[in-house]
């Protein structure tokens, strides 16, 4: 059967799943999980700060760049829905790292500052580069101070890219 699948409480216990079709959904104002998918999707989430180190937007060819991001803790927002109140929370779960050289690798944690060198990147040439960040969501909501459930899709957020110059250094043998 194709339609929108929403769970059925009873004394605020879950007894089980109805699938309707979208109009028998309209017919009766059901908040179903594919509306609040569609909410989930529609609400602005927090784009995750990119942090570059070494700072200044220049590193060198052949070392280890870090990079980070402060964006972990989950984010909530409020929403009215067929006149009922849904709660929804989005916990950032994933990092795509985009290094702006081609490369880029996913990762569940966000990075940290040095010392830690969690998620690095050595650039193998000079130039200018663009990297950035995208954080996947994943996605829960409670109706009217219900039990949280989950939302079965995640969302993305693409990150701001930043400039970022890499420079070779050269030694330089000095006499004192």
């Amino acid at each position: 059967l194709e339609g929108e699948l929403f769970d059925v409480f009873l004394e605020g216990i879950k007894v089980g799943e109805v699938c309707v079709t979208p109009q028998e959904a309209v017919e009766v104002e059901l908040v179903t999980p594919g509306r609040v998918l569609r909410a989930f999707r529609s609400l602005t989430w927090p784009r995750s700060d990119l942090t570059i180190q070494p700072p200044n937007g220049a590193t060198l060819v052949n070392f280890d760049t870090n990079f980070y991001t402060d964006n972990t803790t989950p984010s909530t927002q409020t929403v009215t829905l067929l006149g009922r109140t849904v709660l929804i929370e989005a916990t950032p779960t994933t990092y795509t790292w985009h290094f702006g050289d081609g490369e880029s690798a996913s990762t569940t944690d966000p990075g940290a500052a040095y010392p830690a060198l969690d998620v690095t990147h050595d650039y193998a040439r000079v130039g200018t580069f663009a990297p950035s960040v995208d954080t996947t969501y994943t996605g829960r909501y409670r109706l009217d101070g219900g039990p949280w459930v989950a939302i079965p899709e995640t969302l993305t957020v693409p990150g701001a890219a930043q400039a970022l110059e890499t420079i070779e250094a050269r030694p330089t043998l000095v006499d004192y």
